[in-house]
């Protein structure tokens, strides 16, 4: 097929996760062949190993530490027109690249894919709960292709919230800057991004399909995050980016019932640090 090799899936591992290897082997299992790469700011022979395992190339980022920091190295790793940065406690469905790839390829000038997803939670697949299911109505429009390359419609979107999946997101390299996150955030750093790209010509391509399974666990950075009040600061920075102050506040106060549903939510697979 045209489009094998056209993706690459760079796994951003961190200290030993016990969820590691799951990750890797969907994305080894996919309809459409990806590159799979390692990458790590914590290299240790629990990530050597199943890279070894599995014949990937693992790489360590020995520049400047941090989220951020390490999905940009991550980024900048993928030498392919697609990328997706896959999160070392997730899994993706075996159909995601194919869907992804057809999805961009058929759009006019995409800049990021992204798809639906469930949650996993001690073990369990969730596929509807409150929350995915506000997201999910959240990006309603963006099912219309029409609407997908609308700046007003998915900044009006990103106003209200970040519903996009962050693991579920591919990256169309040649369309995009060199620097897709931008340090200074610990809990938005994926809504400060799209709400970023949402400025610059192109489409947001929505696959309604779940595609992609975000694990909830208590091992990530959303229950620190929360512990010391970090969101609440960034929400109230985001949200002054597209309302007045007053109408910030009380978004805020709306947005952060959603950290109930993360204490064991919102969209957080990322590391902790």
């Amino acid at each position: 097929m045209d489009i094998v090799s056209e993706h690459t899936f760079v796994i951003c591992a961190y200290k030993e996760s016990p969820f590691l290897e799951k990750c890797i082997q969907s994305l080894l299992r996919q309809t459409v062949e990806s590159e799979v790469i390692v990458i790590t700011s914590t290299p240790n022979r629990h990530i050597s190993n199943l890279a070894q395992k599995y014949g990937l190339v693992c790489r360590i980022n020995f520049g400047e530490k941090g989220i951020v920091q390490d999905w940009n190295y991550a980024y900048r790793q993928a030498k392919t027109k697609y990328m997706t940065i896959a999160h070392q406690d997730d899994l993706y469905s075996r159909y995601y690249t194919e869907e992804i790839v057809r999805e961009m390829k058929r759009a006019r000038h995409p800049l990021i894919a992204f798809t639906d997803y469930a949650e996993i939670r001690k073990g369990a697949v969730i596929k509807s709960n409150t929350m995915l299911n506000i997201k999910r109505l959240m990006l309603l429009p963006l099912t219309f292709r029409a609407l997908q390359k609308s700046r007003f419609a998915r900044r009006r979107i990103l106003s209200f919230g970040c519903p996009v999946c962050c693991p579920s997101v591919a990256f169309h390299k040649e369309n995009l800057p060199d620097t897709i996150f931008r340090a200074g955030y610990r809990s938005d750093e994926d809504w400060q991004a799209w709400e970023r790209l949402s400025r610059l010509k192109g489409e947001f391509i929505y696959c309604n399909k779940t595609l992609t399974y975000h694990r909830i666990h208590e091992e990530s950075a959303t229950t620190a995050i929360i512990g010391d009040k970090v969101r609440s600061k960034e929400d109230f920075e985001m949200f002054c980016r597209f309302w007045p102050g007053a109408i910030a506040k009380g978004l805020v106060k709306l947005y952060s019932k959603s950290e109930n549903s993360n204490h064991m939510g919102r969209d957080f697979s990322k590391n902790p640090r």
